[in-house]
């Protein structure tokens, strides 16, 4: 697995998910400026999270204009891995490579805690080492992290089984309190039609190691390392 990751001005947590790819595949990712436009030789993208260029305008709105998302965007379309994070996600939503939008989390306070997940879809190149319906944890960090699509879209999602991850209770439970941002039928993470896109707001690359406080995380980077 030859992986890069995309930095952007702003862009914060590139090295914590450097650290989760090396110890999952055994090599260094490619650190990729976002004025590069090529990524000859990789099979996954990384968009990591943070605050590119500030979230002025809005988050990620800038970052879906840089010169290297024309090359991102190919390598989606001739199969390749992409994956968002957080800051990530709301990039691959501004650039039309995922539908709906991430807007202000419902209370309309930044989010800075564990929440637990429940895994959706386990058939993916990015989850086939969870199980169908596993609750894992995962840090969130985020004051924009309110998946919102029109009910049409909620519903294609859904019935294509595009739906990765969706927040929950420990015991699995989707429910308002679990949903920590708002976010629409509790949605945490999506899929490309394809498959070889995901996007989720939580952070699995920051529960990789027991010093971290636990390895949640890992079975993520292990399937990506596998595929």
């Amino acid at each position: 697995m030859r992986a890069a990751i995309v930095v952007f001005p702003g862009i914060n947590r590139e090295r914590d998910m450097a650290i989760a790819l090396t110890l999952a595949t055994g090599h260094a990712p490619r650190m990729v400026w976002h004025k590069d436009t090529t990524l000859d030789g990789i099979d996954l993208v990384v968009l990591p999270g943070g605050f590119s260029h500030g979230d002025y305008l809005r988050c990620g709105a800038m970052a879906a204009q840089s010169p290297i998302m024309p090359a991102i965007r190919a390598h989606a379309a001739r199969g390749g891995l992409v994956m968002g994070v957080c800051n990530g996600f709301q990039i691959l939503t501004e650039a039309g490579m995922l539908p709906g939008a991430l807007l202000r989390n419902s209370g309309l306070r930044f989010l800075s805690q564990d929440c637990h997940l429940r895994v959706e879809n386990a058939a993916t190149d990015f989850t086939r080492h969870y199980q169908k319906g596993q609750v894992i944890r995962a840090p969130m960090a985020h004051g924009d992290g309110n998946y919102f699509a029109d009910d049409e879209t909620l519903d294609r999602l859904e019935g294509e089984g595009l739906v990765a991850f969706r927040y929950a209770t420990t015991s699995g439970e989707i429910t308002q309190a679990a949903n920590l941002n708002g976010s629409q039928r509790s949605i945490a993470g999506i899929l490309s039609p394809n498959l070889r896109v995901l996007g989720l707001m939580p952070h699995p690359e920051d529960l990789v190691d027991t010093l971290m406080g636990g390895t949640d995380g890992l079975p993520l980077f292990q399937a990506l390392a596998a595929a």
